[in-house]
């Protein structure tokens, strides 16, 4: 992916930095990303397709909205490829994306988004979804290669509580777990319905925190859960990602898969560790 400074995308623009800044309070387009060093850093597709639209002519506002619009195209294009029962199309559509957006951005922005309308349009037991869903599990996988090498500072137990391989949830928790091998943690995920070896596995991984994700979590499975791994390693924060509903005591993390990768990484800086009284539940 190219990024520009905002030097060079004020040029390409043909405008000052100050505008470039007030368009970006102003609409939330372009919508920069942050160096390591604090500075702006504007993706160079959303600067292109910007600069596209005001050749034309057009207002800014009109401007954000076509490049904008343009850029939702990407969501058409995929749901038209996996409509299609067609994987290689699907892999250019979203190949396509990573051109103009960052992965993160190409999931949350162009698959997630896709994902959700075939779900919501043809129903989970449809030809078309388990295509789908499948798909997408496969394209997930192989985004690992995307991933930085793990620098070993984090590592997460990610528990698959989700009801099945055709549960738009396990779209969101292989999503969850690959943003989180991207900020360069170690994520080991297992499932929810392990019910021996859950101690031995946590004594390799060591993990930071654990994650029970999805729509089976019941109280009876975090507590299953907390004692196997408080028995094994010492009590651990525990979160919950995507549950049915929300628990008494445990953290829930946002829905969207970056915001919940965030707030792992920040309760991993200040743990939680669970109370005597949550073991004890």
């Amino acid at each position: 992916m190219r990024y520009l400074k905002t030097t060079e995308a004020a040029t390409l623009l043909d405008v000052g930095s100050s505008t470039l800044r007030a368009w970006e309070r102003r609409f939330g387009f372009p919508q920069p990303q942050r160096s390591p060093g604090g500075h702006r850093c504007y993706r160079h597709g959303e600067i292109v397709a910007l600069r596209s639209a005001l050749e034309d002519g057009l207002s800014i506002s009109s401007a954000v909205a076509r490049a904008r619009a343009a850029l939702a195209a990407d969501t058409d294009s995929l749901i038209a490829s996996l409509l299609a029962y067609d994987e290689e199309r699907a892999d250019r559509a979203i190949e396509t994306t990573l051109a103009l957006r960052s992965v993160e951005r190409s999931v949350e922005e162009v698959m997630l988004p896709g994902l959700e309308r075939i779900f919501g349009r043809l129903g989970g037991d449809s030809a078309a979804w388990a295509f789908s869903a499948r798909w997408a599990a496969d394209w997930l996988r192989r985004a690992k290669r995307l991933a930085p090498p793990q620098a070993g500072r984090t590592s997460i137990v990610l528990v698959n509580a989700s009801r099945g391989e055709l549960d738009l949830d396990v779209v969101y928790i292989r999503t969850l777990k690959l943003f989180c091998l991207r900020a360069s943690a170690e994520v080991l995920m297992l499932p929810a319905r392990a019910r021996s070896g859950i101690g031995d596995a946590v004594l390799v991984h060591q993990p930071h925190l654990v994650v029970l994700a999805g729509k089976d979590i019941d109280e009876t499975t975090i507590t299953r859960w907390t004692h196997a791994i408080g028995r094994s390693i010492g009590p651990r924060p525990v979160a919950l990602y995507r549950p049915a509903a929300t628990p008494t005591h445990n953290p829930v993390l946002p829905p969207v898969p970056s915001d919940a990768q965030l707030r792992l990484l920040a309760m991993v800086e200040a743990p939680v560790v669970p109370s005597v009284r949550q073991l004890a539940s």
